[in-house]
Order: C-alpha cells, then structure tokens, then sequence
C-alpha cells in the first residue's frame, strides 16, 4: 500500500511551547517522523517521495498574504534587535477584520493563533513538503488506489486560510480534499484527532461541496476551546456540512466507535465518494495530551469501521506525540483500514 514522505519535514525542530503559563518543550518533534514511519511500514506500508505539484493546490485554500508571511517572516524577523530564534506573537488583533500592520511583530500576531507555532528557519520548507505529501496521497486516490497514508510534519487541522496555530501551518488535509474536489470526487474529511480540527472548519465551513466532521475531546475545557461545539452546523452553503461530536473527557473505546458510527452515517448522506481521515493519534490512553482514552486496539476497530464504507480512504497524519505507544497504534489502525476493506 502506498505512503509519502518528503525526509525534509524532519528540519522543523520547534523549541518554544507554553502551556498554563510555563515554558515546556515542544512535543511536536522531529522524532515524530521515524516512529511513525516504521508504524506504517509495520502495517504494510510502502514509503516514496512525493513530487512537487507547485504551489497551487497549497494556494487553492491559503491567502497570498499568509503565504508570503510564511515565506518571508523568520529573515524579516531576525531583522529585530534583540529577536528571539524563533518567531513567536506577543500581540494580536481584536478580530481579523483589524488593520492589517507593515510590522513583522504585528502580521506574526495576526498570522500566528498561539505560542505553540514558533516558526524557525526551517518551517516553510518543512511545511511545504508536508502539504505536498498529502497532495501526493491526494493523487494516489485520483489514480484509483483504495488507501494510502501522508505522513505529514508538522500538521496541518489548526490551520486557517490565513491563521497558523496549534503546531500547524498549512491545512494538509484541507489542501489533499480540495485536491480530491478539483479532480471530480466528491470529499468529506474525517477529523479524529483528540482536539478539534478547527482550522479545517474553518476553512470549509460556508461551502457545502466538502463535509467536515470531527470527533474530539470537549472543548469546553480543552484546546482550541473557541470551536468544535455541536451547535457549529456551517453557513450560507456550508450549512449542515459541518458536523462535530464532542466527547466527555477520557472517553473509551466504545463509546467513541458509538460516535463514529454518527460520523459515517453523515458521510454517507452526504454522498461522498472518498474519505480523507485528518488522523490524530493523540486520542491514545497514553499520548501526552490526556484527552481521550482509546486503546491500541481501538485504533483498529476505528480504521475497519472507515474502511467498511467501502470509500477510499487517504489518511492524512496529524497528532499523536511520543509516547511508548505511538508507532504502534499507527500500526493498528492502518491494520484496521486494511482488514475492513
């Protein structure tokens, strides 16, 4: 079965994260990269470089102006005496309707969410290279394959058009369905990580030609907190092709099969033809973040589960953080879409 990776998303080697106010390190590391690589290989899984489709299909959903800031800002940055290694916002606009400033420190505040997508020299090509992993795995789908995995650093599901956030820079898996859409199919995009794609929601939420579920931890008390509530249905055209399932915190096995049979059954009102899963393993027992507690062997009952719709299916990494358990349950779920279909 195929993968992609492009070994260039390794250089992006963030430092800064804070959380509850205290510096930590950032766990959304390099390392990521081997143990997932060998959880996919473990499965069956067999890795080539993906070429370059230009910037185009990145374009399609990001802004000029986002684009050109992730291109420009860490030499601009740099400029600054005194400037960090990293560029990290300290200040932010009221809303994104507010003037739009010449000043590096002000466009990082209204490019940048949070603290936790320090950009460093290395994360434009990083980023870049992980969206054209999922283009990659996009065209492998167009070409008639039934399953293929992007193996895609950093991720992308906190990505707005304009916003980074949340580790994410450039929206892999918006980017892969919207691929997917130009081609003649018809796309709905399945989010499990444990937090809340919201950045692909926002992304799709007023068009009502892409389907958008996810199902995550709560964030009523949990990160991105502002989105992922179940009253968030879409607008104008997009009304009622977003659908979002919250869990309760450290919610199990079954009771998360129970909601994703809710999330198929949409997939399969909408009519679309092929799935892209925006995968989060973060809703592991055991990962870093605690916000869910589905087993390894959960992991496989949810990939049979997608892999039953009987759809093609790209999986598209998003979290899942170093843990003994990481490669491991990309084994299994990979596995699991392998013996549902």
């Amino acid at each position: 079965m195929k993968a992609f990776l492009d070994e260039r998303q390794r250089a992006h080697d963030p430092k800064h994260f804070m959380a509850n106010g205290t510096r930590l390190p950032n766990p959304e590391v390099p390392a990521r990269v081997g143990i997932l690589r060998a959880g996919a290989e473990a499965a069956g899984y067999e890795f080539a470089a993906p070429s370059d489709a230009g910037m185009g299909p990145i374009a399609a959903l990001h802004t000029a102006e986002y684009l050109a800031f992730l291109r420009t800002i860490h030499t601009r940055w740099l400029r600054i005496e005194g400037a960090s290694d990293e560029v990290i916002p300290n200040v932010h606009p009221a809303s994104r309707t507010d003037s739009y400033p010449k000043s590096a420190i002000g466009q990082a505040g209204y490019h940048q969410a949070d603290t936790a997508c320090p950009i460093s020299a290395a994360t434009w090509e990083a980023a870049y290279w992980s969206a054209q992993t999922a283009v990659a795995g996009a065209g492998a789908l167009a070409a008639g394959a039934r399953a293929a995995y992007a193996l895609c650093r950093p991720p992308g599901h906190h990505a707005f058009a304009d916003l980074a956030g949340g580790f994410c820079f450039l929206n892999n898996s918006g980017i892969a369905a919207e691929r997917l859409r130009v081609q003649g199919l018809r796309p709905a995009i399945l989010d499990v990580d444990v937090h809340h794609g919201n950045g692909t929601q926002g992304m799709f939420y007023a068009r009502g030609d892409v389907l958008t579920v996810s199902i995550h931890a709560d964030p009523a008390r949990f990160y991105p907190f502002f989105w992922g509530h179940a009253q968030e249905r879409g607008t104008g055209a997009g009304l009622g092709a977003n659908l979002n399932l919250p869990l309760p915190r450290g919610t199990g096995d079954d009771e998360y099969l129970r909601m994703l049979d809710r999330a198929l059954d949409q997939i399969a009102a909408f009519g679309a033809d092929v799935i892209v899963v925006a995968l989060g393993l973060d809703a592991h027992v055991d990962d870093p973040f605690k916000g869910l507690a589905v087993t390894t062997g959960g992991f496989t009952r949810i990939g049979a589960a997608i892999a039953r719709t009987g759809l093609p299916v790209l999986c598209v990494q998003e979290g899942g953080y170093v843990s003994k358990a990481l490669g491991a349950n990309l084994r299994a779920f990979l596995t699991g879409i392998g013996q549902g279909g």
